[in-house]
């Protein structure tokens, strides 16, 4: 087997400005990704490099040019790619882990066929679904409680509120209005500040935020604070899932040594930024083996990474809302048998 490797840019195109603490995005550059054998060119795998701005490792400018090595090192046969082995260290891709998550997906997106079936299991099958969490985007009161609604109407059970934007006051009413709505036996809610609570605020915010009975809040403090966030997740009235605080954490060693030092209640894992499927699941193991809670979130990704994300989690037991619901943002997302029914991700066939 002889494979060629090809990638092409495509710029997503937001349905609103979608709004973190960090900022604003409308757009979103991504690279797709393109594997084939020279014997059967016509048989393809397919992957997505996608980085974030702010927070993944290869969102840098020198992305394309590390793009155009590796497709030059792969096409002229100086480092040779397999479906069956892992990524060559030759290919230098120990800082760049979205792209290692675009070829691993290819990968073994062509290694069953090229058509974006990479699992065998009852999601991939179409015989199952998903279920995850409704993202409600930060935006001025009117825009979350449009939003908030329309979930509630489309049938989800479990709500994501992106805090940390807007004056905590009205976030706090936010969530009063929601559990009038619905209390907490019938919907669980969950919060993410994405780092934007001071260290010295955090532990009254969450004293606050407890008596809206959250499921648990994403990041509340930055990362890179280890000894704060080890005594947040000690002492605090909401459960706390890592999320950030994972992205450029590699060897074992210290994966194994975040989790022991901080001892979250949770982990969140978004492949685009841990470093692919095989770090995720590395990151499971570790997260199980220590009694800790795991859910995995697209990072925005197309329709070709959120597929391959959902296939990936659905070959586990799942027992929390994971965070899957992305495809729906764009105007120009890549056609896609995914489908959201009810507060769960499918898959047609």
């Amino acid at each position: 087997m002889s494979l060629q490797l090809s990638f092409s840019p495509h710029t997503l195109q937001f349905k609103f400005d979608a709004r973190t603490s960090r900022g604003a995005i409308s757009e979103h550059k991504v690279y797709f990704v393109k594997v084939w054998d020279t014997a059967t060119p016509e048989v393809y795998g397919r992957g997505e490099c996608a980085p974030l701005a702010g927070l993944s490792l290869d969102h840098r400018p020198d992305l394309e040019q590390k793009l155009r090595q590796v497709a030059e090192l792969v096409n002229n046969q100086q480092v040779e790619l397999s479906v069956d082995a892992e990524l060559p260290q030759e290919l230098g891709l120990q800082e760049w882990p979205a792209l290692r998550f675009a070829l691993e997906t290819a990968l073994l997106d062509l290694e069953n066929g090229g058509k974006g079936l990479l699992y065998d299991n009852a999601f991939s099958r179409g015989e199952a679904g998903i279920p995850i969490n409704g993202l409600v985007w930060m935006g001025d009161r009117d825009f979350m409680q449009q939003q908030i609604e329309q979930k509630l109407k489309d049938g989800y059970t479990c709500l994501k509120l992106k805090i940390g934007s807007l004056d905590f006051t009205t976030e706090l009413e936010l969530l009063q209005r929601i559990r009038e709505v619905a209390g907490a036996d019938r919907l669980t809610v969950r919060v993410d500040a994405n780092g934007a609570f001071p260290p010295q605020e955090a532990f009254k915010k969450l004293e606050r935020l407890a008596k809206y009975e959250l499921h648990s809040i994403e990041q509340p403090i930055r990362q890179g604070q280890p000894k704060e966030m080890a005594q947040l997740c000690a002492y605090t009235p909401v459960p706390i899932a890592l999320d950030e605080e994972l992205i450029g954490v590699r060897e074992p060693q210290a994966k194994e040594a975040l989790l022991e030092r901080i001892k979250p209640q949770y982990i969140i894992l978004k492949p685009t930024l841990v470093g692919g499927l095989a770090a995720s699941a590395e990151w499971i193991r570790m997260a199980e083996e220590r009694r800790m809670g795991w859910w995995m979130t697209s990072a925005l990704e197309s329709n070709i990474g959120l597929n391959a994300i959902a296939q990936f989690t659905a070959r586990y037991q799942i027992t929390l809302p994971q965070g899957l619901g992305t495809g729906q943002l764009y105007h120009n997302n890549i056609p896609s048998p995914l489908q959201i029914r009810q507060g769960e991700l499918w898959r047609g066939i």
